[in-house]
């Protein structure tokens, strides 16, 4: 696909939860992880901010981290995991900045890391964001990238910048079916894609967006708070220093647990001058996590069945992200794939920056080279009667794609306006999905229930962001949403109700689907029954059918959740009525 060429160094950027990585791609496919100002070549995503009495001095990186234990209340880790919410939400308890800011004053550490090798200026990047990252989070990524000034040419799926990464250093003339298995310290995705030459197609991908490194953390920690109240009497949950020691800790200990089977975790001066030292062997880790590595292998399952492939058409198991070293990632991985050892010719740490540059690369040359077809990670609809999630735009829809649906109309006589909703999720209810944003059609011509007809139009890009327009075809007016940070309302228990209730809960919402549209049909019913009364029936007849539909009318007002079986017979008893009068 043609593209206009973009001057200057394009920067690959992975905006972790935990670490960051920035690559350049030079030379064509020759990539460059950069080094931080430490040597290192990743970046802790910390942010610290001095008290006013020493300056107020921001730190970012490396040196937030390191004092981190000292200064808890003004250090800030993990913002990734609130990128896209309201800034009154639960979840969101910063003082000053939104979660935007803060991921903008990361992506600025690795701008100035990018100018400091490169040695001039950097505006122009392709940043990383989890795969299944919802409208909401994918839009606020950008929004950081502009606060940080940088122009993000492209937003693209972690683990098919992991893809990449691997599919360029392969023999590029096999067609395989691979599965990305990207683990990282705050997220997780799985994709499939199959790779033919230079073209790289997602087939089907899922994930859960608080799913990783950090939540393994959290499990050792829960076990030795609870032992430390339990052995030594003391109540370390309220003193967020001595926390801040812990997780420290508790993260060393599970990266060395990689490698070695037991780990002593120790901590001088730890808490009201009390040192500990206790050991953590490497099966109780995985029993502490065994249900969080079970959760990963589900999501693995349904990406399988989305993709339409058996185990044994995977080719190669591709691991992206630090957690993956972990030993019973592997060895669950393995035997779920009836023993196929997933490959490890990529890092972990750095595949998913590598591939964001080798894309970079790709906007910023004329040169013809890899063809990436992603999916839309979510469905997408509008809500019609009865709050149902009527799908536009199905998940696993190859993007940039443009879809048109005509099937919309009006449900109250001489209406003229409709307000239209947009929602992205799995469930048939729209109050089980996340809210988009809405907007409203006006100037609809005046006409009878369900004359009118409007057109919504959903169209997703290539960073996999959505324009909704809706337009009545008789008028040709139109409406149209733009989504924009006063917008946002992710809820992250949304978002988690998704991943995780929507095989739970599919009969209770085949059921309720059916109730539902039960109801509709007894209203539309009422409805065309009044509208013939008229011109079908005699006068002798008219008074006992209009007061059949008046007593039915208001029971329905009065009996929005009945069951099914109660609009059926409903419906059944009036037209048992009309066939009678006719």
């Amino acid at each position: 696909m043609a593209h206009t060429k973009i001057s200057g160094e394009v920067i690959g950027i992975d905006l972790g939860t935990t670490y960051s990585c920035v690559a350049v791609a030079r030379k064509g496919r020759n990539v460059e992880i950069i080094a931080n100002d430490q040597g290192n070549r990743t970046t802790p995503s910390y942010i610290a901010f001095s008290p006013v009495s020493a300056g107020s001095e921001r730190l970012i990186g490396e040196a937030a981290k390191n004092q981190a234990t000292l200064n808890p209340r003004r250090t800030v880790f993990d913002v990734k995991r609130l990128i896209g919410k309201k800034f009154d939400d639960p979840d969101v308890q910063l003082k000053t900045f939104t979660p935007e800011e803060l991921s903008a004053m990361v992506l600025v550490k690795m701008k100035e890391t990018a100018e400091a090798y490169l040695g001039k200026k950097v505006t122009n990047a392709v940043v990383t964001v989890p795969a299944y990252f919802n409208d909401l989070q994918r839009q606020a990524t950008k929004d950081a990238g502009t606060i940080a000034g940088l122009k993000v040419l492209r937003i693209i799926n972690e683990p098919t910048a992991g893809a990449l990464a691997y599919g360029l250093n392969q023999d590029s003339r096999r067609k395989r079916n691979i599965l990305v298995y990207d683990l990282g310290g705050g997220t997780f995705d799985v994709s499939v894609l199959n790779i033919d030459k230079d073209e790289f197609r997602v087939l089907a991908t899922g994930g859960d967006t608080h799913l990783g490194g950090g939540d393994f953390d959290q499990r050792v920690m829960k076990y030795f708070v609870d032992m430390i109240k339990r052995k030594y009497k003391k109540d370390v949950s309220k003193d967020r220093k001595a926390l801040g020691k812990l997780r420290r800790e508790c993260e060393r200990a599970k990266r060395v647990l990689s490698s070695q089977t037991q780990v002593r975790v120790e901590i001088d001066s730890f808490i009201q001058g009390m040192d500990f030292s206790e050991p953590l062997t490497r099966a109780r880790f995985e029993d502490l996590n065994s249900d969080l590595f079970e959760r990963t292998l589900e999501v693995v399952k349904s990406t399988m069945e989305d993709a339409n492939l058996e185990k044994d058409e995977i080719d190669e198991i591709v691991l992206v992200g630090g957690s993956t070293r972990i030993p019973k990632v592997t060895e669950m991985l393995k035997k779920a794939f009836n023993g196929k050892e997933p490959s490890k010719g990529i890092n972990p740490d750095e595949a998913v920056a590598y591939g964001a540059a080798v894309q970079g690369a790709m906007l910023s040359s004329d040169q013809e080279g890899v063809v990436l077809v992603d999916v839309t990670p979510l469905s997408l609809g509008v809500q019609a009667l009865g709050g149902l999630m009527s799908v536009v735009m199905p998940r696993n829809t190859v993007i940039p794609r443009k879809i048109t649906r005509g099937r919309y109309t009006t449900f109250a006589d001489q209406q003229n306006s409709v307000f239209v909703q947009v929602f992205q999720g799995e469930r048939p209810l729209t109050k089980d999905c996340i809210h988009l944003g809405s907007f409203v059609l006006g100037d609809i011509a005046p006409a009878p229930r369900g004359v009118p007809s409007v057109e919504v139009t959903f169209e997703v890009d290539a960073d996999g962001i959505l324009t909704v327009t809706a337009k009545d075809t008789a008028s040709k007016n139109s409406g149209s949403l733009t989504i924009s940070s006063s917008k946002r309302n992710l809820s992250q228990s949304e978002v988690e109700r998704m991943t995780t209730e929507a095989i739970e809960m599919a009969e209770h919402d085949k059921k309720e689907k059916a109730r539902i549209d039960a109801r509709n049909c007894l209203e539309k019913h009422i409805y065309d029954l009044n509208k013939a009364i008229d011109e079908k029936l005699n006068v002798c007849d008219k008074a006992e059918v209009k007061d059949a539909l008046t007593e039915a009318s208001e029971w329905l007002d009065d009996n929005q959740d009945a069951w099914e079986e109660d609009y059926e017979g409903r419906i059944q008893g009036l037209t048992d009525l009309w066939a009678r009068t006719w």
